[in-house]
């Protein structure tokens, strides 16, 4: 069974309010909107980045302007710290496109 491994009065509103929580709390969710297919796609390449550094990848798909983005630790079977820096880390890099 999948669960979160994060504290069970984790903050996700505080620590990642744009995010969506599954109601099982084993994945979080968000969609990222730019102007066009090239700030989504170095939006992309940003994230790719950081993932290869942290050695945990995203499940997402891109369309044209949009990146809808699904966050869990398959390892863990769950969510975990490095879901909640990865979404803190997509949130800042959307921001600086």
């Amino acid at each position: 069974m999948k669960q979160s491994l994060l504290p069970k009065d984790f903050d996700f509103q505080n620590s990642i309010p744009l995010w969506t929580l599954d109601e099982a709390r084993t994945m979080i969710s968000r969609e990222f909107v730019f102007t066009d297919f090239r700030q989504a796609f170095e939006f992309m390449t940003l994230c790719a980045q950081r993932a290869e550094e942290i050695d945990h990848h995203p499940d997402w798909s891109n369309s044209w302007n949009k990146v809808a983005v699904h966050l869990s630790t398959h390892s863990s079977k769950g969510l975990t710290a490095l879901d909640i820096e990865m979404a803190k880390a997509m949130d800042l890099f959307a921001l600086q496109i």
